[in-house]
């Protein structure tokens, strides 16, 4: 089997389905290689209309990460069917977009990916409400409708059948959703899946249906990994650049082969109320040297509660349940030395002189992961301020979650081995 690679572009792409200004913006899928590119690329059609000053995106994140922890906690605190559209808070904001072609002829479409769903769904041709490309599934000869009959009817929200097809409604925050349930071939780089399942968006409300469809990286039977499992056998592992290039890439990998083979893994937990979320055991915090004094409680697995740690691709800024995040912040503020401590927005440890940062050491079963600097750090344009990028949980988030995030996963191979049951994190350069 060839590799299968999906190159992150994140900020040089344009992969909407306009013509750019920027050449750099129309390159073509090449060979088993698909671009991706980061949602507020100068490329992407959904970056905001006017620039943000730092502080402005800071706090705008924040905001999102907040939305979306909501979602991931949400998840753990209910038992719940795997949804092929979700809510609002987890792909509202994606960090990651994927360039997919679906039907034949193909149709390119923008998608984002996510580890912590299991969805698929895209806009189609005559939805109402809908802003982005649509998917005109009447131009797809290899396109049809999921029958009342089907097994994957069972897995999605509210099915309903008008006449013999599945359809279903969501409502979700200020919006609410209406979709077919259907099946066309999609196309990621060179392979092609044929009969894969998702939604077919035909209706929105509200103002915050996001404009862009979604890949879903979990575990559940609806996921990619799922319905691919005899192509890329239930395996894959993704390098998030850093942040500090507009330029920055990175890349996607799909399927056993190529894989890095000198890596070290954690296993695998799974939780029977969310099985699709990648749970691992957190078992301390180091700050330089120091293992920091943390209730066992606030690391503790439990499927019941559905506390724990997971890694998650669409929270920003890791964020720890308050007495970890407490112990390890006093410790890195100690070790830091400087006495004054000034906040912005969500981050409560920041500084307007220069500092050393102590490292953090996450300490899992079988593996740790040291972060340097560049991974617990934010800067602003200026370099005036300097901020720890993690936080507790909001405030008005009752989450028993602590979330492994994508800037602390920056300039790392991860990867997911669920055949094995396991996660192996590696340091890899992913510029």
């Amino acid at each position: 089997m060839a590799m299968r690679t999906l190159l992150f572009s994140l900020a040089l792409l344009c992969i909407s389905l306009v013509h750019c200004l920027n050449p750099k913006c129309e390159t073509s899928d090449q060979g088993s290689t698909l671009q991706v590119f980061h949602v507020y690329s100068p490329c992407s059609p959904f970056r905001p209309s006017k620039p943000l000053s730092w502080e402005e995106s800071i706090l705008q994140m924040q905001t999102e990460d907040q939305t979306r922890l909501q979602f991931l906690s949400s998840l753990v605190a209910r038992r719940s069917v795997v949804p092929i559209a979700s809510g609002r808070q987890i792909i509202q904001s994606p960090t990651y977009i994927v360039r997919a072609k679906i039907g034949t002829p193909p149709q390119t479409l923008l998608m984002a990916m996510d580890t912590s769903n299991d969805a698929a769904w895209v806009p189609c041709t005559g939805c109402v409400g809908c802003s982005s490309t649509l998917f005109a599934s009447a131009r797809s000869t290899t396109y049809k409708p999921v029958g009342c009959g089907a097994p994957q009817c069972k897995q999605v929200p509210n099915p309903t059948c008008g006449g013999s097809a599945c359809s279903f409604n969501l409502t979700y925050g200020s919006s609410s959703i209406a979709a077919d349930l259907s099946q066309d071939t999609v196309t990621l780089a060179t392979d092609p899946i044929p009969g894969y399942t998702f939604g077919c968006i035909q209706k929105t409300t509200g103002n915050s249906m996001p404009p862009q469809g979604l890949l879903g990286l979990g575990r559940g039977s609806l996921s990619l990994l799922s319905q691919t499992q005899n192509l890329y056998q239930s395996t894959f592992s993704y390098c998030l650049p850093s942040f500090k290039s507009l330029n920055f890439s990175g890349s996607l990998r799909l399927g056993p082969v190529a894989q890095p083979k000198r890596i070290k893994y954690t296993p695998l937990l799974r939780n029977p109320r969310r099985s699709s979320l990648y749970y691992v055991n957190l078992q301390a915090i180091r700050v330089g040297r120091t293992i920091v004094n943390i209730p066992p409680s606030a690391l503790a697995f439990n499927p019941t509660t559905g506390s724990g740690t997971i890694f998650d691709s669409g929270t920003v800024f890791t964020r720890l349940v308050a007495p970890a995040y407490i112990a390890m912040r006093d410790e890195f503020r100690r070790r830091v030395k400087v006495p004054t401590v000034t906040s912005l927005g969500g981050f409560d440890t920041c500084y307007n002189v220069p500092i050393v940062a102590p490292t953090i050491t996450f300490i899992f079963a079988g593996m740790n992961v040291t972060l340097p600097p560049d991974n617990i750090l934010i800067h602003s344009t200026a370099g005036s301020t300097t901020c720890l990028a993690m936080a507790a949980a909001p405030d008005n988030v009752n989450s028993v979650l602590n979330v492994i995030a994508n800037m602390q996963q920056q300039n790392h191979r991860l990867l997911f081995d669920v055949p094995n049951s396991r996660l192996g994190v590696a340091r890899e350069l992913c510029t």
